[in-house]
């Protein structure tokens, strides 16, 4: 087997700029990195340069465990999928091009337009004619790089719990919820899936007033997304707030068969109560101090 000759980008490098973030070299092939919805360009040269213009050459992704053998490109002295010839793969109709002023330069490069997650996985080139065959090995890699946002699911004096959501995340999207000195925070994650993406949700409580972070890193391009938010811990103004509703709760209770002055000499006791809400439990509901959380406003950011 030959090894695949990268001097294509040396003739058009304007065409090409921006289509790849990398391409590593290994005992299998080439490995391609790409955003989503971004191009990519998959690398095929005959080390001999020799024309290809009256040659055959096949592209196709390989089978994987939930599809079979995929149909990506061929050309056929002349006839390709994109000017009459039948048997391109649904997936890659209309998305497919070659470089045909490089195929007299032994080119048969391709590129791979609106690139997504689907896409991933292993390609080979094949010259099916040549003596002897050559098949070249390309891996292709789709990376996602969704935007997380974040909330806040429930509050009490002394404890906040916070919720960062992820839509469209790859599998190998990693979230993490960060303090403001960068420290990763224990927390509890749930991936769902989503027809080619995941639906991430990470949870964690926080008990510090302080901005804290929702971190999205995708490894393979080095890209990182991000949103921020700021939770000030105020148990006064929370208790402050309890004891205000709870004394007109139960002024309220026993107006219809109190006297004004006992309801009156009731709210002065009431109010000089501290009430803790939900005293440490986490459940949602319109407790009084449901409005500790109105203070609290997230910030989205990347």
């Amino acid at each position: 087997m030959f090894g695949v000759k990268l001097w294509v980008t040396l003739f058009f490098p304007l065409t090409l700029n921006g289509l790849i973030l990398g391409q590593e070299h290994g005992p299998g092939g080439v490995r391609v990195v790409v955003k989503e919805d971004r191009d990519g360009m998959l690398p095929c040269s005959l080390s001999t340069k020799e024309s290809i213009v009256s040659g055959v050459f096949v592209w196709r992704k390989v089978a994987q465990k939930d599809e079979g053998l995929k149909e990506v490109f061929l050309y056929d002295v002349g006839k390709h999928y994109n000017n009459g010839r039948p048997g391109q793969s649904e997936q890659f109709k209309g998305r497919v091009s070659h470089f045909q002023d490089e195929l007299d330069h032994g080119n048969a490069s391709i590129i791979i337009r609106n690139t997504k997650i689907s896409d991933s996985g292993n390609y080979t080139c094949d010259f099916p004619r040549l003596r002897p065959r050559q098949t070249f090995s390309i891996e292709l890699v789709v990376a996602a790089t969704p935007k997380p946002s974040v909330t806040i699911l429930d509050a009490t004096a002394g404890w906040v719990l916070l919720q960062c959501e992820v839509h469209g995340a790859s599998l190998t999207s990693g979230v993490e919820w960060k303090d403001s000195a960068g420290n990763t925070l224990p927390a509890e994650e749930t991936r769902t899936p989503e027809r080619d993406h995941y639906y991430i949700t990470l949870n964690t409580t926080v008990t510090r007033t302080s901005r804290y972070r929702c971190v999205v890193t995708q490894e393979e391009i080095s890209h990182q997304t991000h949103a921020e938010i700021f939770v000030p811990i105020s148990g006064k103004v929370c208790e402050d707030s309890c004891s205000k509703e709870a004394g007109w709760l139960f002024g309220g209770f026993f107006l219809g068969v109190l006297s004004v002055a006992i309801v009156l000499a009731l709210l002065v006791v009431t109010n000089t109560i501290t009430i803790r809400c939900y005293k440490g439990s986490r459940q949602q509901g319109n407790g009084p101090c449901e409005k500790c959380s109105e203070m609290l406003r997230p910030q989205n950011g990347r």
